[in-house]
């Protein structure tokens, strides 16, 4: 549907030069949205892939085990999103603090990620509501450290900032001035608790595009408002166990997620947005049951391999659990893990090495670290850097 503009432009002065910044209207859009016959079917299909993969959850014997490395690999493709280059086994070494030659701060940004995310769901679980200062909070967390730690984390900006382009001047999108930014998020923090008519997926997809346009932060405002949706979701219980992440459905689709953002801002096609964003939950959340279902029947079909080594399987499946709850490990780790001997975990390695179930990944003969090279993989599918 086209409504026209879905806000107003102001002119405003940022480095020297005349721009018009648009302003958007509060939500919900007017007129409302057109729930078609079509687009009701999809919205149910979203809905039920989200209920498939609340279910899936109930059959990992260890949920945690998958929700580990799920949620790294999310923010591993967010933040990839925003031009860093690193990888999930990068991000892996990083937290055992055995990343020598990956990139420091591409690899603590998305770092940050997963502790923002963390953070957020956290919060949400003592009842915090989901509010404007949860927002300030997680976006803190995010830029605690590495880049970006010096553009006033936690805090909403008070300066004017343009998208693309190499100046004001030819930016492909302006939000608005500065003075605008807390009115409009406190219209945002209104829609997200008197919305519920519209649905958790309705309102996730509506408010996304919102927080994307008044872009409230100097930095970080992408990878935020990919939380929101994260937050959103679990916050009004459409999944338990947050697994259903977006940032790979918009990374393969990058032209016309922004191209859409743009539309809904000149013309009003919620509408367009809408089935884009319903698409890609249905499509993410069957991908993430299908994942789920690979890394059941590689667990099983390795566990029976061990189970053959005869003498040295006990040790080698206690191992192996290690493994499956952290796919990176050192030895030292695993020794401290399991609750054997030094010695007794690096021959449990080399018979998992033996079956080709982990490799050692450091090329060192001291601290060396190994990897469950077959679960990496499964899950670094589509979040390989650019």
């Amino acid at each position: 549907m086209n409504r026209g503009a879905t806000g107003r432009y102001e002119v405003t002065t940022t480095a020297g030069e005349a721009v018009r910044a648009f302003i958007p209207d509060p939500l919900p859009p007017r007129p409302a949205i057109d729930f078609t016959p079509e687009r009701q079917r999809l919205h149910e299909e979203a809905l039920l892939a989200c209920g498939r993969l609340d279910a899936i959850t109930a059959l990992l014997p260890e949920p945690e085990l998958f929700l580990y490395t799920y949620v790294r690999r999310e923010a591993v493709v967010s933040s990839q999103i925003e031009g860093t280059q690193s990888s999930l086994s990068d991000l892996l070494l990083f937290e055992l603090e055995e990343a020598p030659g990956v990139p420091f701060d591409d690899v603590v940004e998305v770092s940050n990620y997963v502790a923002a995310l963390e953070y957020g769901l956290r919060r949400l679980r003592e009842g915090f509501p989901l509010s404007n200062r949860l927002i300030r909070e997680v976006h803190g967390v995010l830029l605690s450290r590495g880049r970006g730690a010096d553009r006033r984390p936690g805090e909403f900006r008070t300066s004017q900032v343009w998208i693309g382009g190499t100046r004001p001047g030819n930016a492909q999108f302006v939000p608005p001035p500065a003075h605008h930014v807390a009115p409009c998020m406190v219209d945002l923090e209104r829609f997200l608790h008197n919305g519920r008519d519209y649905g958790a997926l309705v309102r996730a997809a509506l408010a996304h595009v919102q927080f994307e346009t008044i872009h409230p932060f100097l930095d970080g405002n992408g990878r935020v408002g990919r939380l929101l949706i994260a937050l959103l979701l679990h916050h009004d219980d459409v999944l338990r166990q947050p697994l259903l992440y977006l940032s790979l459905y918009f990374k393969q689709h990058r032209a016309e997620y922004y191209r859409l953002l743009d539309t809904v801002r000149t013309d009003g096609d919620w509408e367009a947005w809408l089935d884009f964003f319903l698409e890609g939950v249905r499509e993410t959340a069957t991908g993430a049951v299908q994942t789920a279902h690979r890394l059941l029947e590689l667990f099983r079909t390795d566990a029976e391999r061990i189970r053959g080594l005869g003498r040295g399987a006990a040790n080698a499946l206690r191992v192996f659990d290690a493994f499956r709850s952290r796919p990176v490990a050192t030895l030292t780790e695993l020794a401290n893990r399991t609750g054997i001997s030094f010695p007794t975990a690096s021959r449990a390695v080399e018979a998992l090495a033996g079956l080709g179930i982990v490799r050692e990944i450091t090329g060192r003969q001291r601290n060396r670290a190994f990897a469950y090279d077959q679960y990496v993989a499964v899950l670094s599918e589509g979040a390989e850097p650019f």
